[in-house]
This record gives structure tokens, C-alpha cells and sequence, in this order.
């Protein structure tokens, strides 16, 4: 396997990592959050689903053996009500859009225009969710954001 094959399969296990992740946080994220937003969450969840699925195949492709979910993790912050739900949710967003932009960095082609657009989506789920953007959606080091994990830590 090549360096660059080598990267780009990282890539995409911190991406599924991320995508394990997000669905266990939006598990979390319903059961607090409050009614008027438990469509949006629903749909988020379903969009983590999907995407965690695709980069289960992606994995594949590359050669790789997906990551496996693991049993639980550690929340970044306590999550007791519906505002630290949307607070949470935001958060997954913005870690998933990190690590997205390190596919698109890492591939080419198609998977890096799926990467893009997994990229996209999870920055304009995050300004849904906490109603800020930042310039350069993903990318820590330009948006003046400390760099975090992929999700939260296990």
C-alpha cells in the first residue's frame, strides 16, 4: 500500500470513528432534547447512519477492516437538558466536519467529492444547531477553534 493509500485509509477510519460516534451522541441528543427540535434530530441521526454505513464500504475498498463502534463513550460535557442536548449536538457536528475535511485532504475523485459534501452537510448542521459558523467549516486551525477529536473520546 502506497503512503497516500495509507493516508487516505486513516482518514477514513477516523472518519467512521467520527460517524460511530455522532450516532451514539444524537442516541443522546433524543433523549433530551426538547420536541420542537426531535425531527431535526432524527434526521441527523439518520444522516450519521448512512454516512457511517458508506464508510464501512469505503473501508472495504480501500482494503481496510472498518473500525468497530465502541460499547459507549465519554461525553465531552454533562448533558442533563434539552439546551446541553442542542449544545452536544452542535459539538458532533463540528468534530465530524473536522474530520470530513481530512478525507478530502487525504483522497481524490469521487470519495473526496462524497468527503466534501459529508464536510458541508455536517458544518450547516452545526450552525443549525448552535446558530454561529465559523469562516472555514472543518478546519480548526482557521477558525480559531482549538482542535478536538474526531468525536467524543471513548
Amino acid at each position: 500500500m502506497s503512503d497516500a493509500q495509507d493516508k487516505e485509509l486513516r482518514a477514513l477510519q477516523a472518519a467512521l470513528a467520527a460517524e460511530h460516534a455522532a450516532v451514539y451522541g444524537y442516541g443522546v441528543v433524543g433523549g433530551r432534547i426538547g420536541e420542537q427540535r426531535r425531527t431535526e434530530a432524527r434526521t441527523a441521526h439518520d444522516a450519521h447512519r448512512a454516512r457511517r454505513d458508506a464508510l464501512v464500504r469505503d473501508v472495504k475498498d480501500a482494503g481496510g477492516t472498518p473500525v468497530a463502534a465502541a460499547a459507549g463513550y465519554a461525553l465531552p460535557f454533562p448533558v442533563p437538558d434539552a439546551a446541553a442536548a442542542v449544545r452536544l449536538a452542535a459539538e458532533l457536528e463540528t468534530r465530524v466536519a473536522g474530520v470530513y475535511a481530512d478525507v478530502v485532504r487525504a483522497s481524490g475523485g469521487e470519495r473526496r467529492r462524497s468527503a466534501a459534501e459529508a464536510m458541508r452537510e455536517a458544518a450547516v448542521r452545526s450552525v443549525r444547531w448552535s446558530g454561529e459558523s465559523v469562516a472555514f467549516p472543518g478546519l480548526a486551525e482557521r477558525s480559531g477553534t482549538a482542535p478536538g477529536g474526531p468525536a467524543p473520546a471513548p
